[in-house]
């Protein structure tokens, strides 16, 4: 009979989520260099390349894949004989290792968890607590599943209630495009289906930690209906040539998981959670001789790729005019050196609430370009730590009067721009421009130099000043309104011509 010690069950989980906010599994690396030699759109090819290569240099340096180093998330499938010699309770065992995990001084990791979610949503500051689940099973031993779920992916998440006779598939392809590209594609979708809404979503999580098999099930042939829709969704909603980071391409995702339950004869739940190209997992056992022991990847998986970080018209953000930003093409890259000031969701909020009563601003943002990020801290040498962009249309809401009524030039951040958005953009002759999603670390190599000038009370979501040199990203909506997100999806589906243009 195992008897679990309560400092080898949190360690575990501590060293679990360091492990993987710098390794990918080795599974979905080996998928996305697949993806990589298999795809033809330039813009898809050099997302998945900054994607790849980000991830290397996050194995060798242990860094974060990810400035958003997600939620943490924690399975547990507890034996019925196993024995615990602990004084604290599960939830206050796994909090305590993501707390030391997070707050870790050689790689720390960025505190994203707000307590009073419908209040003051003020930072714990150590990530906790922890969303935990638990099931007893039979045997002695503690199986443990550590994730870290971002919240662009976890935002795009959906439950539908069907008819019994409805079609899983046409739900799944109308609502991916629905989801836009905030969820950092390529990645994996997970599929519950039956059970009730909360086991459908459960299941929908819990499939994603499967590994990536799609080409193994290919090859041997489905074996129930499960599988078949496997390979039908994995081949269709590729077809709709979102491609990565849904600028255009062959692959959106990497594979489709589902896990079904028996459900009601009157219902179909499904639920649908992607996974982004964060993806970030890893399992292991607990049998009471002491702590987990996480083998680190052999470097030997990842595809040695060179991305050229000084391709693109180089862009002075300090001298830059208005006349100048509108000469700028969709699709073009460009290389940002200069100054860059950083807001996101709750800056924005405090932002327009200033505005709206008429008062001064912190910083003037006239002429300048303000990226959407929430930066790792620092360590070591850094300035900066990993600092990718977050979701550009949660900000939709505060672009028009930010445009109109501070000056404001252009905006960076990922993902596509809605419709409102677009025209405030239009209107004003502003720019968005668009980073990838996936490579924070490499982002972070092109910052220089990093300070707060405004409401450092604010933790991660604070305004930063950031220098910047060679700062790679592509030009996504230009001064005329036209949007790379919506020709680029539209070229490759029409392209790979699985699926006729007017189901997209």
């Amino acid at each position: 009979m195992a008897t679990i010690k309560q400092d080898d069950f949190i360690q575990s989980i501590a060293d679990a989520f360091q492990y993987i906010s710098y390794y990918h599994p080795a599974d979905y690396i080996r998928a996305l260099g697949e993806a990589y030699e298999n795809e033809q759109s330039p813009a898809a090819r050099d997302a998945i390349a900054q994607i790849l290569v980000n991830s290397r240099m996050c194995a060798e340096g242990h860094r974060p894949i990810c400035q958003d180093t997600g939620i943490a998330v924690v399975f547990l499938k507890v034996g019925m004989d196993a024995r615990w010699d602990a004084s604290l309770g599960l939830q206050e065992m796994v909090d305590e290792g993501v707390r030391r995990a997070y707050t870790d001084p050689g790689n720390k990791l960025r505190a994203s968890v707000l307590r009073d979610p419908a209040g003051a949503r003020s930072n714990t500051r150590d990530n906790t607590p922890a969303v935990v689940h638990v099931e007893i099973v039979r045997g002695d031993g503690v199986e443990v599943t550590c994730a870290a779920k971002g919240g662009g992916s976890e935002n795009k998440s959906k439950l539908v209630m069907l008819n019994p006779s409805d079609s899983i598939v046409d739900w799944v392809l109308k609502t991916v495009p629905a989801m836009g590209a905030g969820w950092c594609p390529p990645g994996m979708l997970g599929i519950g289906i039956g059970g009730t809404p909360e086991k459908a979503m459960l299941l929908a999580k819990e499939s994603l930690m499967a590994p990536i098999d799609i080409q193994a099930l290919r090859a041997r042939g489905a074996r129930n209906r499960v599988e078949e829709l496997r390979l039908e969704l994995h081949e269709k909603v590729n077809a709709l040539g979102i491609g990565a980071q849904g600028l255009g391409g062959l692959t959106t995702v990497l594979d489709v998981k589902i896990l079904d339950y028996p459900t009601h004869a009157a219902s179909l739940p499904v639920a649908m959670i992607p996974n982004c190209a964060a993806t970030r997992h890893v399992h292991f056992r607990l049998d009471g001789s002491g702590p987990a022991r996480l083998d680190p990847p052999d470097l030997a998986d990842w595809p040695r790729i060179a991305y050229d970080a000084g391709k693109g018209n180089r862009v002075n953000l300090d001298t830059v005019t208005r006349e100048e930003a509108a000469a700028w093409q969709p699709g073009e890259v460009l290389l940002l050196s200069g100054r860059l000031l950083t807001g996101r969701d709750a800056a924005h909020k405090r932002l327009v609430g200033m505005l709206d009563k008429g008062e001064a601003l912190p910083v003037d943002f006239r002429n300048r370009f303000i990226y959407y990020v929430g930066p790792v801290d620092p360590v070591r040498d850094e300035v900066v730590g990993p600092a990718g962009p977050t979701t550009a249309t949660r900000m939709d809401k505060f672009t028009r009067q930010m445009l109109e009524q501070t000056g404001l030039l252009g905006m960076i951040g990922k993902a596509e721009r809605g419709a409102a958005a677009i025209e405030a953009i239009r209107d004003n002759r502003a720019v968005y421009l668009m980073a990838v999603g996936g490579a924070a670390y490499l982002v972070s190599k092109a910052i220089r130099a990093a300070r707060v000038v405004a409401f450092e009370d604010l933790g991660m979501e604070a305004i930063y000043e950031f220098e910047v040199k060679d700062m790679p990203v592509t030009v996504a909506v230009d001064a005329r309104g036209a949007a790379v997100h919506q020709s680029g999806p539209r070229e490759w589906q029409a392209r790979i011509g699985k699926i006729p243009l007017a189901q997209a």
